[in-house]
């Protein structure tokens, strides 16, 4: 074959007129062609010899647990940064739900409609409630609701992915920095990075809440807008929901970044299974439901992880898990109350500085009844009963609290204009009343010196008739007691 290429090439050997004849032109062709398919076929070899991974060798990093136990049952590559895609608004969601301000309607604003791709359709300016945005964005995975629940409860995007971040690390999760509340992880949201480990603290602190657990397990979230009654319904995209009959959701993400990724938590026999996959490059649904058949059966090898804390074992339906134990309940109510009744006393108070004492006294009532609230919310977490406590009673008081102020600014200044129009019209009077009362004192005291005067005087002519000094002098000495 190479003296065939070198015949190609050698003009002492080409045809007439310095042209190669034809046979000797074909004999080069099939020459040439039949090198090229020579040297491909070794590299066409070796790829057929590495097929793509499969089962748990595709996915980046995972996790498969019982529920609140320290044991996983499978793991790989915990502790690797990862992007967890729409994973991320489990965060956004459970501090919505930790506002305790569900009930609140949401104006959509402009920047929350300005996201893709997958949104629920707002338009600027609709009225949503805040739980139905949370069931938009956990159901349907929906960018604008996780942005408008940002807003809202923020003030900015940027404002609440600080609070996303302190949150995690409250919670544990160490290596975890969010970038935005909806998941993106390129161009102006680059670095949303978290690892299996700390989104399985994060879902079992969310799992704690019954309120997202029927959220979770939603195969669909129906809702009205508020304002013109717009419908919407938006469709879960967890395929496990249908494919596995034990599974209660959780969510579901993807990038082209992160990949599939996935959060699952199923329940049979009084088993309480959780899965996270980050960086999924498989079939996950049914990957996920060969795990949990594995993990119900009690087939799976067991993987003691350091820096998982054990909880008790969870033998109960989804809502009996979520809730807590009734003398948890007992201690969170009181507390509670006792919050809100001490936030009401000192309120009182302030209000009632404000109108007897002015602004500035006012101001320091309210430095200290903040003072003293912030010593109860502390003592509240200590006990780990209601950390969230706190986030509801001052959402619930602000409002109250500013309104308060500006009624008792408001009776202050009313007070303060009747006191200066009475003094300006009694001025005169009361002049003329002080004048009198000094004229009557003298008088009193006048008409005290004329009387001693005619006294002195009538003892005087009475002694000078009788003669008799001694026994006048003590007839007239008043009477007086030993020590007078």
């Amino acid at each position: 074959m190479s003296e065939l290429i070198l015949d190609f090439f050698d003009p002492s050997k080409r045809g007439a007129g310095g042209i190669m004849s034809s046979s000797a032109s074909r004999k080069a062709f099939f020459a040439l062609l039949a090198f090229f398919v020579l040297t491909l076929i070794p590299l066409t070899a070796s790829a057929r010899r590495a097929p793509a991974p499969q089962g748990e060798d595709a996915i980046s990093a995972f996790i498969f647990k019982e529920t609140g136990s320290s044991v996983l049952l499978k793991a790989k590559d915990i502790d690797k940064p990862l992007s967890p895609a729409s994973l991320t608004k489990i965060m956004t969601c459970m501090m919505a739900i930790e506002s305790g301000r569900m009930n609140d309607v949401v104006s959509i604003s402009l920047e929350a409609t300005q996201v893709e791709p997958t949104r629920a359709g707002f338009e600027p300016g609709e009225m949503v409630r805040l739980r139905d945005l949370v069931k938009a964005a956990m159901v349907n995975s929906s960018n604008d609701a996780a942005f408008a629940i940002a807003i809202h409860l923020g003030g900015s995007v940027e404002a609440f992915v600080a609070n996303m971040n302190a949150r995690a690390r409250a919670i544990g999760m160490y290596h975890t920095q969010f970038t935005n509340p909806a998941g993106y992880d390129r161009g102006l949201y680059a670095g949303n990075r978290t690892t299996a480990r700390d989104l399985m603290i994060l879902t079992e602190r969310a799992v704690r809440y019954p309120e997202f657990n029927a959220i979770a397990k939603l195969d669909r979230a129906v809702f009205s807008e508020l304002s013109t009654g717009k419908n919407y319904s938006l469709r879960t995209h967890n395929k496990l929901m249908d494919r596995y009959p034990y599974t209660v959701g959780i969510k579901t993400g993807y990038t082209a970044i992160a990949g599939p990724c996935l959060i699952a938590r199923a329940l049979k026999d009084g088993k309480d299974m959780l899965i996270i996959m980050l960086d999924a490059r498989t079939d996950r649904w049914s990957l996920a439901s060969a795990m949990f058949d594995q993990g119900f059966g009690g087939g799976a090898e067991t993987v003691q992880v350091a820096g998982v804390a054990p909880a008790s074992p969870r033998t109960d339906s989804v809502a009996a898990t979520a809730v807590p134990a009734p003398k948890v309940l007992a201690v969170r109510a009181r507390a509670l109350e006792s919050l809100r009744s001490k936030a009401d006393r000192e309120r009182a108070s302030a209000s009632v500085g404000v109108i007897h004492k002015g602004g500035k006294r006012n101001r320091s009532m309210a430095k200290s009844s903040i003072s003293a609230q912030g010593k109860e919310l502390t003592t509240i977490r200590v006990h780990g009963t209601a950390s969230h406590i706190e986030t509801i009673v001052y959402k619930s008081g602000k409002k109250g609290e500013n309104r308060k102020q500006q009624l008792a600014t408001a009776r202050e200044r009313h007070l303060r204009n009747r006191v200066a129009l009475k003094s300006a019209k009694n001025g005169d009077s009361r002049k003329l009343a002080l004048k009198s009362s000094g004229k009557q004192r003298q008088t009193i005291k006048m008409a005290r010196k004329g009387s001693a005067k005619r006294t002195i005087a009538d003892v005087k002519s009475e002694k000078r008739r009788t003669g008799k000094k001694e026994e006048l002098s003590m007839s007239r000495r008043p009477n007086r007691s030993p020590h007078g």
